[in-house]
């Protein structure tokens, strides 16, 4: 290693003009998730300790947050036009309110923080800049680099600057030396830094030193005294949850490292996928990193880290990185955990929706085809967002909460799918719309879903509507079965003849009797549910409609729900009241043609509306002119514009919990929530836009303009009305950080008409002649006059003289065309220049003609395989030059076909000269198996190996890629009829279990068949499908022992779940078969008689013969965390066993088989499970058991003897087992989350009842039920004690405080192992009492750890409350 690989430059001067720019200021948004920081910049990120600010560029901007508990805005740097490259602070003491930013549109500005302005700039780089870093010893002092090598080093206060050129080589990244003022460190590419990495100095004991990380995934430090390399870090390989490190992700490793203030012996670096680690240069072994956020669960990044950078503030280091998951992270370098995280988005935010059931929870449609769903009311965490992005392909437009059910988000992309997220993955429906999905709504059922009683149809269907103009309605219950488009009900309703508009937007009425249809001619049509009768039309906009909101029911003034606001490309928002047109009797539909209030204010289309839920009508709007108003809709007037966002606002919510707070979503990749008592703003802007709007606009990202051909005809194409407001043309030209196109699919008319007409030629456009063949000798005959007549002169000299050749041979190259008036001679030495010129103008097409002309194929065939560019026609033309030269063709062509990668093009060009294996081995060669295997099934022998050997290949490579049923085809036509079995076989679900055992019957496998037989119906019985267990089992006559386990089992788990019908609750309903449950005889007996009437089970010979097979099956004893399904099914294992002794009258196997039952039960710790299985086997007890043994039997009677003297020791045990600590704590926590739900549930209710009472009456009333109250509670409570009194009389808590309990009780629940929670557990408390009672009453019943132990229990986890209930409980 050498310290040459990184160059140390020293720092000069020269003169450079700056300007200044203005800023942005404070940012008016209370709260913001971002756009994505910058992707593979060196150093796209810095921190600032004495500011506390830390910054990030993002697209075209600087983002600054002040660092604290949680992250807070500070402000944005606008200016740059293009993306940001670099960013950095000042470092100098005093100095720490500037820093500096460089952008790829050549630009590096110097900004005060203060008061977010642009100091100075310059534009001195000719190339994009790629690296920046400010010195820490000068205060001026701004280095930059670019992607030629140059390095520039300006003096912002003395407008100097100065150039060096060290290495024509990409500058990925730089680093001030922190000591020395005149050093800089560079990485080059294909240096030591090849990929970019931040490089940081820090000194130590001896010296500076410097480290660097490289794509050759090494951490290197280096000495500068010494001028060499010392140390040597290799990345480890970290076990991650899904395995090893993919090779595709350390290939693209970007390795980051960073050296912190306060700790010279440590630096900090990224690894493959997301971690942080912690390197200790002094510490002796191999293993010198630790990991940071080791503690728990997701707290490392997911994808590559970009950037690193420390700030010191009270007393702590703390670390800031930032990664491709699009997450900022803050770490505590102390304890080497994360402080807080900041989601941020990278796309457009085209969707905003609030959960109505989970209060405070925002659901955000991200342009990057992820669904953030952020729990605006999380006191622990400002910013808690989880993100959603499986099985989305494509940008998130549309969203909607389901109405009663919590946790269920419809979605909708753009490219037309509708999905729901219940669960991981979401479903997606069948039916897929063929354009973008512009609105989703929750609604009651129309026809043909709306036929049926209540449990046959969901409350509420998912309504899609979208680019091509139709509104679906989905099945939530069965996403997989076709959609239904409302337009047929609408047309069967209404007896509609004509054509129907084309939807753009739908909204129901929040009681759901109502439909609003927004349509793209500008009308807005009014149906009632369930058949869409047409009540009245809205004529009122003239263009596409864009947003319907209804207004809410919740208010003082009933008629105002009738209320229903619209807004439209024409910038203009109507409200109508439509109270008496549908409390009209009128059969014929009403048509609307003025509005109840009109609000006129904003400058472009409006794309979304809200109402108010705090209040009577007001109403929020969002617009393509970048602002966001909020209007009193009964005054008409604004109250407040909010002006924060930098793009076209595409969303808008208000707060269901805030009534001051505001949602918006916008094309500038961030959700801002703002107040609307803090805005200086009162109406949108006016005029031509306002001009800061204006150069928001300008500073957005433009990408690089395309060249256009410019149209043949004269016919104009149609414009496009979405890109035209006020006739003004706006360009979306906004790109994410990968410099990908964002580009929003708006609801315009063009959506539906934008067939362009072809533009048909000009008759008087003069057509383009095709090439001439003979270009010489064309160009010669069309010379001067003179040369002409020269040329007449000269033929004709010769001619006369017969001696032309003689007479042209010293002149030829001036005379060459003449040759096609004179001998064949002439002609081909003509024809030859001709090919030479058409040859070196790459026109090898014209010299095959010309040699064709003159009859040399054979010189035609060569020159063109030597130079690759043989033709089908040039092939089929070679059987003219004789069958060898044919032969030779083919296969020279076959070859450059080959490496032009058209393989099967190829093979069939080497059939036709009958080479079939060559063309075989060719397709196989290159993974063409299907066609190789035509083609050998079609031209070969069926018993050549070849075929056989190609079925065995593709089998291979297709159970590799999971194509398990296409690769059993294969086996089967290479007569392998056990590797089909078993590759059918390997996915292991039920239908491919029970074909794989079909198969094996039919080929003979007999073995294999049971197999898999067996394991069908084990797969059907965890599926608690019985009947669908025995039909795969009765294919097999070797399993009949198995048929009577699982009939136990089914018979089991019926009487079981009928004397228990709260408990084993499954999300599948159980398929039972019609067999008869007699209640009146005992279990054992029921089931024998099944066996008789279903299986034929009648004879001696018959049970002995099953129990032999069944008694060599044995199963591992139970545990606490065996699955319940599995346990049962052990059981009724045991239990057959124990039945078929019992009808071979084996009573010494019967007990032993039914004490074996119960020990599984009592193992595994569900004593509710062997209490019923003791009630239904033994309702009398053991007592019988020892009537029906031999007495002469000494084993058997042994068995129940030391039952009787073990049960004392059983029970203890039992006593042990009902006394857990950590069913305990599981218990107490569930009572925490059911005490919380308590407590929000009633303060909804009193919430509810307060709205509904009148305010005077309510004082009177309350003070009566208040006095009433105290009386009778003093009669019937008895004395509290003082800590009671206390308890009671703390004041009520806050709706925020109780959702933080919640969410602390949940993570706690969370927490514990879903073993624990599956099988019901005694009450801990109530077990401890009763044991603590029996053992005041009878002390030598338990021991006094016992005791103990119990008085412990109840000591640590009960309450007061808990306390009484569990005593009132336990004496009553």
């Amino acid at each position: 290693m050498n310290l040459q690989n990184v160059i140390v430059v020293t720092a000069q001067t020269f003169n450079c003009e700056h300007c200044y720019e203005y800023c942005r200021k404070e940012m008016a948004a209370e709260r913001v998730l971002p756009a994505s920081p910058n992707w593979y910049c060196s150093r796209c990120s810095d921190s600032c300790g004495a500011g506390r600010l830390f910054g990030f560029g993002a697209r075209n901007s600087v983002y600054l947050l002040e660092i604290g508990a949680a992250p807070a805005f500070h402000g944005e740097l606008v200016g740059h036009t293009e993306r940001v490259s670099g960013f950095a602070f000042c470092r100098y003491p005093g100095q720490s309110n500037f820093c500096a930013s460089s952008s790829d549109d050549g630009t590096v500005k110097i900004w005060d923080t203060q008061t977010l302005t642009v100091v100075t700039e310059h534009m001195l780089h000719q190339n994009t800049i790629s690296a920046l870093h400010w010195s820490s010893h000068v205060k001026d002092l701004v280095v930059s680099g670019d992607e030629k090598g140059t390095v520039i080093c300006y003096w912002y206060n003395r407008n100097d600057s100065q150039q060096f050129f060290p290495e024509p080589r990409t500058i990925f990244c730089l680093a001030c030396s922190p000591h020395h003022e005149n050093l800089v460190a560079i990485g080059l590419e294909g240096w030591v830094v090849p990929n970019g990495e931040l490089m940081q100095e820090a000194a130590v004991t001896k010296g500076c030193y410097l480290a660097s990380g490289s794509k050759d995934q090494t951490i290197r430090i280096w000495s500068c005294a010494r001028g060499r390399g010392v140390m040597t870090l290799k990345l480890p390989t970290l076990k991650r949850r899904s395995g090893g490190v993919d090779p595709a992700i350390k290939e693209r490793i970007w390795l980051t490292v960073h050296w912190p203030c306060g700790h010279p012996t440590e630096i900090v670096s990224s690894c493959f996928g997301g971690e942080l680690l912690l390197w200790d240069l002094t510490q002796s072994g191999k293993r010198k990193w630790t990991l940071l956020g080791s503690s728990s669960e997701g707290q490392n990044h997911t994808r590559i880290v970009f950037n690193l950078c420390s700030v010191q503030t009270d007393g702590r280091e703390l670390l800031l990185s930032i990664s491709m998951d699009r997450d900022v992270k803050c770490w505590d370098l102390t304890t080497l955990d994360c402080c807080w995280t900041l989601p941020s988005l990278g796309g457009f935010v085209y969707s905003l929706a609030f959960s109505p059931v989970d209060t405070g929870c925002l659901a955000v449609g991200v342009g990057d085809s992820m669904i953030r769903v952020w729990n605006t009311l999380s006191l622990s965490n400002t910013y808690d967002v989880k993100t959603f992005w499986q099985g989305i392909k494509s940008k998130v437009t549309a969203l909607s909460w389901h109405p009663t059910k919590e946790g269920c988000l419809a979605f909708g992309t753009d490219d037309g799918k509708v999905g729901i997220i219940k669960n991981k993955p979401p479903q997606i429906s069948s039916t897929y719309h063929k354009k973008t999905v512009y609105t989703l709504a929750w609604g009651p059922p129309i026809p043909p879903l709306s036929f049926g009683g209540d449990g046959d149809r969901p409350s509420a269907t998912l309504y899609s509507c979208a680019g091509e103009g139709i509104v679906l309605q989905h099945n939530p219950w069965k996403l997989s079965g076709e959609a239904n488009d409302i337009n047929k009900v609408i047309r069967d309703t209404n007896s509609v003849k004509y054509k129907l508009p084309a939807r753009t937007e739908i909204s129901w009425k929040p009681d759901g009797k109502l439909l609003a249809l927004g349509n793209e001619d500008g009308s807005i049509e009014i149906f009632q549910a369930p058949n869409l009768k047409l009540l009245c039309t809205i004529q009122q906009h003239h263009k596409l409609i864009n947003a319907i909101r209804w207004h809410h029911e919740h208010g003082t003034q009933p008629e105002l729900s009738y209320m229903i606001a619209s807004g439209s490309i024409n910038a203009i928002i109507y409200v109508h009241n439509l109270k008496s047109v549908i409390e009209s009797s009128s059969q014929t539909p009403v048509t609307i043609t003025e509005p109840f209030r009109t609000l006129v204010g904003h400058t472009a289309k409006i794309t979304s509306l809200a109402w108010s839920p705090h209040h009577e009508g007001r109403l929020v709007s969002a617009c393509y002119d970048g602002t966001a108003q909020v209007w009193d809709v009964l005054k008409e007037e604004p109250l407040c514009n909010y002006r924060g966002h930098r793009g076209r606002l595409l969303c808008v919510q208000w707060s269901p919990v805030d009534p001051d707070s505001v949602y918006t979503g916008a094309d500038d990749f961030c959700v801002h929530k703002w107040l609307t008592s803090k805005q200086e703003y009162t109406r949108p802007p006016q005029g031509k836009k306002s001009t800061d709007l204006e150069k928001k606009r300008s500073s957005q990202l433009k990408p690089k303009a395309k060249k256009k051909k410019k149209p043949m005809g004269k016919v104009p194409a149609k414009q496009d009305v979405s890109d035209t407001v006020n006739g003004e043309e706006i360009v979306d030209n906004l790109l994410d950080e990968n410099g990908i196109s964002d580009h929003e699919e708006e609801k315009e008319a063009q959506e539906f008409s934008d067939k362009v007409s072809l533009a048909v030629p000009d008759a008087s456009v003069k057509k383009r002649k095709p090439r001439s063949i003979l270009p010489i000798s064309t160009s010669m005959d069309q010379r001067s006059k003179d040369e002409l007549h020269q040329d007449c002169l000269r033929l004709a000299t010769c001619l006369r003289s017969k001696g032309l050749n003689e007479g042209l041979a010293p002149d030829s190259g001036d005379r060459i065309h003449l040759g096609m008036f004179t001998d064949r001679t002439a002609l081909y030495r003509m024809m030859e220049v001709e090919g030479k010129s058409h040859l070196e103008n790459g026109h090898s097409e014209l010299f095959q003609q010309l040699m064709l002309w003159k009859g040399d194929l054979k010189g035609i065939l060569q020159s063109a395989a030597e130079r690759g560019e043989l033709t089908d026609q040039l092939v089929a033309m070679s059987p003219m030059a004789g069958y060898q030269a044919w032969v030779w063709t083919v296969e020279v062509f076959a070859k450059q076909l080959c490496f032009q990668e058209q393989y099967v093009k190829a093979a069939s060009h080497l059939l036709s000269i009958h080479k079939v294996y060559e063309a075989v081995e060719l397709l196989k060669t290159n993974h063409f198996y299907r066609e190789a295997i035509v083609i050998a099934k079609a031209r070969l022998r069926p018993e050549d190996p070849v075929l056989k050997d190609l079925y065995t290949c593709w089998a291979a490579i297709l159970e590799k890629d999971g194509h398990y049923s296409m690769a059993a085809k294969c086996y089967l036509g290479a007569a392998s009829p056990y590797d089909a079995v078993k590759v059918l076989a390997k996915k292991g679900d039920v239908a491919s279990l029970k074909t794989a055992a079909e198969l094996a019957q039919i080929v003979g496998e007999k073995d294999l068949a049971t197999t898999f037989s067996f394991r069908c119906a084990q797969e059907l019985l965890s599926a608690r499908n019985w009947v669908g267990a025995q039909e795969a089992l009765q294919q097999q006559e070797s399993l009949l022992g198995q048929r009577l386990v699982f009939c136990l089992n089914e018979l089991l788990c019926k009487c079981l779940s009928e004397r228990n019908p709260t408990e084993r609750k499954s999300c599948s309903l159980p398929c039972y078969h019609s067999w008869v449950v007699r209640n009146q005889g005992s279990f054992l007996a029921m089931v024998s008689e099944v066996w008789r009437s279903v299986f034929g089970v009648n004879t001696t010979e018959q049970a002995k013969t099953v129990f032999e097979q069944l008694h060599s099956i044995e199963y591992p004893p139970a545990t606490s965390n065996t699955h319940p399904k599995q346990l049962l099914f052990h059981i009724s294992h045991d239990l057959t066993l124990a039945l078929l002794s019992h009808e071979t009258a084996s009573w010494d196997e019967a007990v032993k088989a039914i004490l074996g039952a119960v020990t599984r039960s009592y193992d595994a710790g569900s004593f509710i499970l062997m209490q019923g299985i003791c009630n239904l086997l033994l309702p009398r007890g053991c007592g019988h058991l020892r009537d029906n043994l031999d007495s002469t039997n000494t084993r058997s009677m042994t068995a129940v003897d030391q039952s009787y003297l073990t049960a004392r020791q059983l029970k203890l045990n039992g006593y042990k087992m009902l006394l857990s600590e950590v069913h305990a704590a599981l218990q107490n926590t569930q009572k925490d989350v059911s005490e919380v739900q308590q407590t929000l549930a009633d303060m909804i209710r009193q919430h509810q009842r307060s709205n509904l009472q009148e305010s005077v009456k309510d004082g009177a009333q309350e003070s009566k039920m208040h006095v009433s109250s105290e009386i009778e509670s003093d009669k019937l409570v008895p004395p509290r004690s003082p800590s009671q009194c206390k308890e009671a009389a703390k004041e009520p808590v806050s709706l925020p405080e109780l959702m933080k309990q919640l969410t602390e009780a949940n993570q706690k629940l969370a927490e514990f192992p879903e073993s624990l929670k599956v099988f019901p557990f005694p009450d801990v408390l109530e077990c401890g009492l009763v044991l603590l009672h029996i053992g005041s009453q009878c002390p030598t019943e338990l021991s006094p750890e016992l005791q103990q132990q119990a008085l412990d229990l109840v000591r640590k986890y009960s309450r007061a409350k808990v306390y009484e209930k569990i005593c009132r409980k336990f004496l009553t």
